[in-house]
């Protein structure tokens, strides 16, 4: 079989020219309406205009990840319309070529930067998004989420009249109703944000309105370390507020997720979502090259100048819309435990990738 170089680079260049425009269109409405929400829920607060637009900005990654698979099917059909329009397609046909042949160039550039957001750009979309919701709280009022998780452990914040408390472990374990910790270090710091103390425990266990601890360490600035067997420190933090306030699976890269998830189960809390995050990243590739090559289906038959491009662009959006529903449901059935996360996440892939194969052999072959 002849390799036509020229002629996959060219569908390719032809193809990355329609994913640009297409991702600086969609890009940019996202990142107005974004603004046009953030300023919305800053309502009578005084934020900086230069605030929500960081905001804004740091958010448009992620707000572009939701939307990836359907950004790459719009390029494929802006790519074939314009073949069409200057008759490229039916060249392509009268030389010989099958279907495969010309839509190889648009595969392989689909797999290749497929895989390069799940392994490259999801790391720094991931960054990005941690320092949006760290800006957030300035829309909620100074609201802070009291939790925060690394590979040392986890970080519990709590801002209190007098002054802010941060509390590190580097182990938990979830049972029942009970949260103990170990290696456990507690920094007080007045309202002004002026250290106090600091408190090393061996191990802690978060009771009603208090933080038990045993094996204890004070130190003060100007003071000498003080020894206790336990110690009592009141909090507001409960079990349901740390739980809810998890770290979200969209502020954890690609490569950090599996960590993430092993600490939480090895603490007794669940990581589904976290899990079926990670299962979405792995299945992120062969969605959107399902959904290119369903693009594909509406575009390839339109090989005449004369094709009705609105009615095919109208089949190929409710086809897309279908795969969202879809997809979402399922995803919605795996986060309530209702299928297996793997079900949950990876059917809606395959089916529409097999739907996509099908009607492509069948206009081919058929």
């Amino acid at each position: 079989m002849r390799t036509f170089p020229t002629l996959t680079v060219y569908i390719a260049r032809n193809y990355l020219g329609a994913l640009a425009w297409v991702l600086l269109v969609v890009g940019g409405l996202l990142f107005l309406f974004d603004s046009i929400e953030l300023i919305r829920r800053a309502g009578s607060r005084e934020v900086r205009m230069e605030t929500i637009l960081a905001m804004a900005l740091f958010h448009l990654p992620t707000l572009l990840q939701s939307t990836l698979s359907f950004v790459f099917m719009a390029a494929g059909l802006l790519c074939f319309w314009r073949f069409s329009r200057s008759s490229e397609l039916v060249v392509f046909r009268g030389i010989g070529l099958s279907a495969w042949r010309f839509l190889a160039p648009v595969i392989g550039t689909v797999a290749v930067l497929s895989v390069l957001n799940v392994t490259v750009f999801n790391p720094v979309t991931a960054a990005l998004y941690k320092r949006y919701e760290r800006l957030e709280p300035v829309l909620e009022g100074g609201r802070v989420a009291p939790m925060a998780v690394s590979s040392g452990g986890f970080w519990l914040r709590e801002v209190t009249p007098d002054g802010t408390v941060v509390t590190h472990a580097r182990g938990a374990r979830q049972e029942g109703r009970v949260l103990s910790l170990n290696d456990v270090t507690v920094f007080r710091f007045d309202p002004a944000g002026k250290f106090l103390e600091r408190t090393d425990a061996q191990t802690a266990v978060l009771g009603h309105d208090e933080l038990l601890l045993s094996n204890v360490i004070e130190t003060r600035p100007g003071f000498a370390p003080e020894r206790y067997e336990n110690r009592s420190l009141p909090t507001d933090l409960t079990l349901p507020k740390i739980r809810e306030s998890f770290s979200s699976p969209e502020t954890i890269s690609f490569w950090g997720l599996l960590s993430v998830i092993r600490f939480f189960e090895a603490a007794g809390f669940s990581a589904n979502d976290h899990r079926l995050y990670f299962h979405s990243l792995l299945a992120s590739p062969v969605l959107t090259l399902a959904m290119v090559l369903l693009g594909a289906v509406f575009s390839i038959g339109a090989a005449q100048r004369s094709a009705n491009w609105l009615l095919r662009l109208s089949g190929a959006t409710a086809v897309g819309f279908g795969v969202y529903v879809l997809e979402r449901v399922t995803l919605a059935l795996g986060r309530s435990e209702t299928l297996p996360i793997a079900l949950a996440v990876w059917a809606p892939a395959f089916i529409a990738l097999f739907i996509a194969l099908f009607f492509i052999f069948h206009i081919e072959d058929g």
